[in-house]
C-alpha cells in the first residue's frame, strides 16, 4: 500500500510478475540479491546470483501481444537505463571485478513465462 491507499492494478499486476519471476529462478538455482533497486538512472527488478554471475534481471509483463508483447517493450534506452543503474549498483557496492549477465524474464496475460538469458549486452 502507499500511504494507506491500495496500489493501483498496473503496479499490482507488475508486482506478481516479478514475485512469478522471481519464485522461477530460484527454482533455477539463481539466488536473490537484491529486488526493486531505485536510484536516479533507473530501477533494477531483479539482482540475483547465478554461480559468481551477478544477474540483473527486467521483468516484463504485458497482458496481450498486440503491440509487441513484453519482450518488444525493452527498447534500447531502457536498455540503457537499465545499464545505468547496474553501473550505479556496482560501484555503491564496490563489486568492480563481478562477471554481469542481463537477463529479461517475459510474462504474458495467459501467465507463460520465457527467461531469456543474456538478453542484451553492455
Amino acid at each position: 500500500m502507499l500511504f494507506g491507499k491500495t496500489k493501483p492494478v498496473h503496479l499490482q499486476k507488475g508486482d506478481s510478475a516479478e514475485r512469478q519471476a522471481l519464485t522461477y529462478l530460484q527454482q533455477q538455482g539463481l539466488t536473490l540479491v537484491c529486488s526493486n533497486f531505485r536510484c536516479k538512472m533507473g530501477e533494477l527488478d531483479l539482482v540475483m546470483k547465478d554461480g559468481a554471475a551477478l544477474v540483473i534481471v527486467e521483468v516484463r509483463f504485458r497482458k496481450s501481444e498486440q503491440f509487441g508483447g513484453a519482450l518488444a517493450s525493452i527498447t534500447r534506452q531502457k536498455q540503457a537505463r537499465i545499464v545505468a543503474a547496474t553501473q550505479h549498483y556496482v560501484i555503491i557496492n564496490n563489486l568492480s571485478n563481478v562477471s554481469i549477465r542481463f537477463d529479461v524474464v517475459a510474462i504474458s496475460g495467459d501467465r507463460r513465462l520465457d527467461w531469456i538469458k543474456n538478453a542484451f549486452q553492455t
